[in-house]
C-alpha cells in the first residue's frame, strides 16, 4: 500500500513522483543495465530507447521474483551517459515505461554519469520497491538474508 505525496501549489510532475509513502517489507533492486542477463555472452542493444527498455525489463523480472509488481515500487533512480542521448529517446523511454511499468510513477532522479561499468552500457536502472506482507515465492536463508528460490 503506498500514497504519493503531492505538495500544495506545486505543478505535478510528469513521469514521476515527488514522494511516496509506503507500508510493507523493503526490496532494494541492484542497478540493472541493458542487457539479457541469461546470456553467457551479454550484448548490449545498439539505441538507447532498446536499452532503457531492456534495463526496465530487468529492474522488473526482480521485483516479481520478489512477488511484487509495478504498483510497489517507489524510488527508482536512472543513470545515463548522455542526457542528450535520453531525451532524444523519450518517445522509446515512454513506450518501454508503459509496456513494463504501466501507469506508476515512483519517486525518481535522473543523474548522468562520465561511464558505466559496462563499457557498452548507456543506462543503468536502480529501484527500491515496498511489498506487501505475504509473501508469493518460497524462501530460504544464507548467512542472514532471506534469498528467494525461483522453484
Amino acid at each position: 500500500m503506498s500514497d504519493v505525496i503531492q505538495p500544495k501549489g506545486w505543478a505535478k510532475p510528469r513521469g514521476y513522483s515527488n514522494g511516496v509513502v509506503a507500508t510493507g517489507r523493503f526490496l532494494s533492486i541492484a542497478g540493472q543495465v541493458g542487457w539479457d542477463p541469461t546470456s553467457a555472452t551479454p550484448k548490449f542493444p545498439e539505441t538507447f530507447g532498446a536499452q532503457f527498455d531492456r534495463a526496465l525489463e530487468n529492474v522488473v523480472t526482480v521485483l516479481r521474483e520478489a512477488g511484487g509488481s509495478p504498483d510497489h515500487l517507489t524510488r527508482m533512480t536512472v543513470y545515463v551517459t548522455d542526457k542528450h542521448e535520453y531525451l532524444d529517446a523519450l518517445v522509446e523511454i515512454g513506450a518501454a515505461w508503459r509496456k513494463h511499468v504501466g501507469k506508476q510513477f515512483p519517486a525518481m532522479a535522473l543523474v548522468q554519469v562520465v561511464a558505466l561499468l559496462e563499457d557498452k552500457a548507456k543506462v543503468e536502472i536502480e529501484a527500491d520497491a515496498v511489498l506487501p506482507e505475504e509473501r508469493a515465492n518460497g524462501l530460504c536463508s544464507r548467512r542472514g538474508f532471506r534469498i528467494y528460490d525461483a522453484a
